[in-house]
């Protein structure tokens, strides 16, 4: 059976719950939010088969993957999709594809009070939801087996999601099934605690007095694609509120998952399809595609699947190919680095609550900690 006895070789994907015909594992949230396998040892035959279906390490499942990664600028040609999308719309384009096939898009969306989690979505009304990203890590269970459910009626599926939920998925979904699912998978910086975005969330309505009806948490509109504040609308008001508290404790990584310090995906043999992401440094790819900073998309095909599908929506882009050095971000070779004081703040917010990691700072050094740091200095 699987035993999770360090945090940070767990992903949270998913897979092992899925896979488990006794429903012998649960998922359970740690003290921010981020769910962990729970054994029910009772129910547990000892089958092997949640072992054998973890693809959180190195050597996940690699078979499909082209020789070379493909990669593309892109932005769509229509000027709506790229302003109701993060980047370039490429996305859209995709999901539009796999919709008017009569297939079914999975990707991240909103449950109850702006509770990440990821949903199934048949129309293009239902999938713009997915649009945009989202700084917390989705909400997976049920889907797994949802997935799958629809891979056996037949159905062609897109699936949206971080590397290391694309990689689950296509470990418990297995060879059979795999020739409909298209995985999709984004460049991801690390993902930030559920329950601390939660938090977050009530502590903007209670110190506004007002109810949440719309969040962004980066807002192209009326900052601009490069501009990154995380905004808000309250009931029965045009206003945009923005906000930088969640960016900055974001970049900081102090609220990232324990795994995303040793995620094993940060290279350019994806496990997935076809890769998204915001196109830094598209200056040096061509100097005029993003004068208006609307945003550019970044894709990588990863697989024979993935250029496929990207070929039969390459109309409704302007796009061409990029090279390594003008496309390489730091996510693409290295993972997050641990916040010194991440393990600090995951005890903090447990025992005395949000407001208190909301005001405190966690980057002035204590005494003993500027001591340490001078002392180090000088004995170089």
């Amino acid at each position: 059976m699987i035993q999770i006895k360090d945090k940070s070789q767990c992903c949270g994907c998913t897979a092992c719950a899925a896979i488990c015909a006794h429903q012998a594992i649960v998922m359970v949230p740690d003290a921010l939010g981020f769910l962990y396998p729970k054994i029910d040892e009772t129910k547990c035959v000892e089958c092997g088969l949640c072992e054998k279906v973890c693809a959180f390490s190195n050597d996940y499942d690699k078979s499909d993957n082209l020789p070379e990664t493909l990669a593309y600028g892109a932005r769509h040609k229509d000027e709506q999709e790229v302003m109701k999308s993060r980047s370039g719309a490429v996305f859209a384009a995709l999901s539009d594809y796999v919709l008017e096939h009569g297939g079914v898009v999975y990707g991240a969306g909103y449950k109850d009070h702006f509770r990440v989690a990821h949903k199934r979505a048949t129309t293009k009304e239902e999938r713009d939801e997915f649009r945009g990203s989202k700084y917390v890590q989705s909400d997976l269970k049920g889907v797994f087996h949802r997935v799958k459910e629809d891979l056996r009626n037949g159905l062609y599926v897109m699936f949206v999601g971080t590397p290391c939920q694309t990689a689950g998925l296509n470990a418990y979904i297995g060879k059979k099934l795999r020739k409909n699912l298209l995985l999709a998978d984004v460049i991801c910086h690390g993902v930030p605690a559920p329950s601390i975005w939660s938090d977050y969330v009530q502590y903007v309505e209670k110190e506004s007095h007002k109810a949440i009806d719309w969040v962004s948490f980066r807002d192209k509109e009326h900052n601009g694609w490069a501009a990154h504040n995380e905004a808000f609308a309250f009931a029965g008001e045009k206003q945009i509120e923005k906000r930088t508290w969640y960016t900055e404790y974001f970049y900081k990584g102090i609220m990232f998952r324990k795994s995303c310090t040793f995620c094993p995906f940060t290279n350019l043999q994806r496990p997935s399809d076809i890769t998204l992401g915001d196109f830094w440094g598209w200056e040096k790819w061509d100097s005029e595609s993003n004068a208006d900073d609307k945003g550019v998309s970044l894709v990588l095909c990863n697989t024979e699947n993935g250029k496929a599908l990207f070929d039969k929506i390459c109309s409704s882009l302007n796009y061409k190919e990029a090279t390594p050095d003008q496309y390489m971000q730091t996510r693409l070779q290295f993972p997050a680095r641990e916040h010194p004081k991440r393990n600090q703040f995951e005890k903090d917010y447990a025992r005395y609550g949000f407001e208190y990691i909301y005001s405190h700072n966690y980057d002035k050094r204590t005494l003993w900690e500027r001591i340490v740091n001078r002392c180090a200095k000088l004995l170089k």
